[in-house]
């Protein structure tokens, strides 16, 4: 099934920065997606001494991150785009990488400081075509993930010194 084309709208961006942006914003959704999934997975299945802790942080983590997919989504949207929306399509797209097994809480913690920082890269990455275009919804909502990230993943790392 081909996708229709949606009606078009004059936001003042030229189409290709548009749709630069909106590409950005896919791999950004992406990586989010893939982290929400991981934090749930990691706090369903965390163990340890430190588990009532790592259960309930990795809860207001995954909780956060489904509020920011939507905020994503919604924003690539807004640029009259389609945001990806399947596994496969995210798996192609994120830079955050699924799971494999059970580690160690240890090891949960460390992995989700690195992805929480993976996402900070990408977001960065799409910082300047934003910039470029002029587009402060885009730029806002960068800098907005961007420190919800840095603080988590320097909360994460905190944890493990």
């Amino acid at each position: 099934m081909a996708k229709k084309k949606t009606a078009g709208v004059d936001l003042g961006i030229d189409e290709k920065q548009r749709k630069a942006i909106a590409a950005g914003l896919s791999t950004l959704l992406a990586d989010t997606y893939t982290l929400y999934l991981k934090t749930h997975n990691y706090h369903w299945n965390v163990t340890g001494p430190q588990f009532n802790t790592l259960h309930l942080m990795f809860e207001t983590q995954y909780n956060e991150l489904a509020l920011a997919v939507d905020l994503i989504a919604e924003r690539i949207r807004a640029l009259d785009e389609f945001a990806p929306g399947s596994y496969s399509a995210f798996a192609k797209l994120s830079s955050v990488k699924e799971a494999d097994g059970v580690p160690t809480a240890e090891a949960m913690i460390r992995e989700l400081a690195a992805d929480q920082l993976a996402v900070v890269r990408t977001a960065r990455a799409v910082f300047p075509l934003a910039d470029a275009a002029h587009d402060e919804p885009t730029a806002d909502l960068l800098t907005q993930r961007m420190q919800v990230h840095e603080k988590t993943a320097w909360m994460l790392r905190a944890m493990v010194a």
